[in-house]
């Protein structure tokens, strides 16, 4: 079997996010593995162990990029492709994954659901439109029998179980896998493991934006006493205004 898994370098869930310049200050900011992305790299692992084949890794980014792409190699993929080109948005990181998908027919195409910078969730969807393969997220669970998929996801009012020839994409999001972390072995192995560097297909983005922008400070809190009932109302009469 063969699997491309595709990462995004985003800033740690932790950081505390500012703008320069309407740029991303990335001074003292930690970049890790997108954590939707390292669920379906996790999965991915777990497949090549039941089936045998390869995992490749794939990134869209600049030289910057390359320990996070490090990391997943110590995680367990056995090699790794970095596109060599700034993301500009969705529909260009998406054109640059089906190309390369396009010259290596990937059995399976794994993804998170979504990264963990921008959320717009739609690259899998993309890739899947731009290959002529189905595309499912979000994917919960992924059991592969022969060349058939079974993949299981929450829908409003319960879970929807679908069954996909291969190939396909899938948007992966917890709990299909467990984290993998990497160990001192995979670290050392990742040092001599392939990552070759290609130029990006000639395409322009279809996203511009204008400005960034930090989300209003939350107000401070007031408690109320349980048994203040008009005092509640005209809270949420006056001031949050939803009465």
């Amino acid at each position: 079997m063969k699997i491309l898994v595709c990462i995004s370098h985003v800033p740690d869930t932790t950081t505390k996010i500012k703008f320069v310049d309407n740029k991303l200050d990335k001074n003292g900011v930690q970049f890790i593995i997108a954590p939707y992305d390292d669920y379906a790299l996790a999965r991915a692992i777990e497949l090549k162990e039941q089936h045998g084949g390869t995992v490749t890794v794939l990134n869209v980014g600049t030289a910057e990029t390359e320990p996070t792409i490090r990391k997943a190699l110590a995680i367990g993929a056995d090699d790794a492709i970095r596109v060599d080109a700034d993301p500009i948005d969705a529909f260009f990181v998406a054109t640059q994954i089906a190309e390369v998908a396009k010259e290596e027919n990937y059995d399976l195409i794994l993804m998170g659901r979504e990264s963990s910078d921008f959320n717009g969730g739609l690259v899998h969807g993309m890739v899947g439109e731009m290959l002529g393969v189905p595309s499912v997220s979000p994917c919960m669970k992924m059991e592969i029998e022969g060349t058939t998929g079974t993949l299981s996801r929450e829908i409003e009012g319960g879970k929807e179980v679908l069954t996909v020839e291969l190939p396909f994409v899938a948007g992966c999001q917890e709990p299909i896998a467990e984290w993998k972390i990497p160990n001192i072995r995979g670290i050392m192995m990742a040092r001599k493991k392939l990552l070759k560097v290609v130029p990006a297909t000639g395409v322009e983005g279809v996203t511009e934006y204008r400005s960034f922008e930090l989300p209003a400070e939350k107000a401070g809190c007031k408690m109320v006493d349980a048994d203040d009932m008009a005092g509640l109302v005209s809270l949420l009469k006056n001031e949050a205004k939803v009465l």
